[in-house]
């Protein structure tokens, strides 16, 4: 299989200039490109100067994650796509063992990694950790990473295993499908796009693996700080977004009713904790929601899903009321 490693930047020649050597290194048999978002800094000439072998896509605008990726993966002819984030540096072995899924088995579409915290090299890292699911009401979380509980790696998750959702910041993905798909929808901007791309890969009757076997570390946090009111927008709006789009029959409205309930709670948490501009990006994610609901309900029309997209009921139930800080004890 011919594989894509793609990543995205946007005035992120820092970032470039640390973790591209190891992707350059560790990359053999792929080809590496660097997506460029429309930087007004020079990370093109950067890239182009200290890394010739590696091919630069320049797109026309900053359309975020969604549109960036969709712009920068359309002219391409490679079988698998490695969707990368800029800041994740790479190990020896990272390739093999997940192209050798992909290969074993025609129905895998998607894929990712171990992921581990660059900064603290012995724990997960928050964004995919060991394969990501989510709850009935759109919370995600992942084997090793629950809320903001980290596990410590201790080989607990060093096997094959199918999830529900791959992570954005080392996402693998068969060509075709990810076009069948339709691609990343540019609606999300940012954050929690790839769930709802992985939501209808399975629908379409894929399977997302996670390999132990290959290993990343991550900084995370790095284009948009963790506390950064935008990201506690996007997430908040796009898990109410992913509901109203993929959810099956009346467990959408259910869903979306519960959700919105425990998002209130979120909000005053935040005003209690003075948090005020994350309160606000609450309130914010909400309006932009009810002025989207209508072009989603079309899209919703054009997707017809009865996949079953939970185990757990409530994350939010078994974290904050039974006790229940990591997956295995789920």
């Amino acid at each position: 299989m011919k594989v894509a490693v793609v990543i995205l930047n946007w005035n992120g020649k820092d970032l470039l200039e640390k973790f591209l050597p190891s992707v350059v290194r560790f990359s053999s048999g792929a080809t590496v490109y660097v997506a460029d978002n429309a930087s007004t800094d020079n990370s093109v000439s950067f890239v182009s100067e200290f890394f010739p072998t590696v091919k630069i896509i320049q797109n026309k605008m900053n359309g975020g994650y969604a549109k960036g990726y969709n712009d920068a993966l359309k002219n391409l002819s490679e079988d698998i796509f490695v969707l990368l984030n800029s800041d994740v540096e790479l190990t020896e072995n990272w390739l093999p063992p997940i192209i050798s899924e992909f290969e074993k088995d025609a129905s895998v579409v998607a894929a990712q990694p171990k992921i581990l915290d660059y900064k603290n090299k012995d724990y997960f890292e928050y964004a995919g950790a060991a394969g990501g699911f989510i709850d009935k009401y759109g919370y995600p979380y992942c084997r090793g990473r629950i809320f903001n509980t980290l596990e410590k790696d201790m080989g607990q998750y060093n096997d094959v295993s199918e999830i529900f959702w791959a992570s954005g910041a080392c996402l693998f993905v068969k060509s075709e499908a990810f076009w069948k798909a339709g691609g990343l929808d540019e609606d999300y901007f940012a954050h929690q796009e790839e769930i709802d791309l992985c939501w209808r890969l399975q629908a379409k009757g894929g399977k997302i693996l996670y390999v132990g076997a290959s290993e990343v570390y991550h900084v995370g946090g790095a284009t948009l700080a963790t506390l950064n009111p935008k990201k506690t927008f996007y997430n908040f709006r796009n898990s109410l977004l992913n509901l109203l789009k993929n959810a099956a029959g009346t467990k959408a409205i259910t869903a979306l009713f519960v959700r919105m309930l425990l998002d209130g709670l979120a909000a005053f948490q935040f005003l209690f904790q003075g948090k005020p501009k994350h309160f606000f990006a609450i309130l914010k994610a909400h309006y932009s929601f009810y002025s989207m609901v209508s072009k989603f309900i079309q899209k919703r029309k054009a997707f017809s899903s009865t996949l079953k997209y939970y185990t757990i009921k409530s994350i939010v139930f078994q974290y904050f009321i039974n006790n229940k800080k990591v997956f295995t004890q789920l």
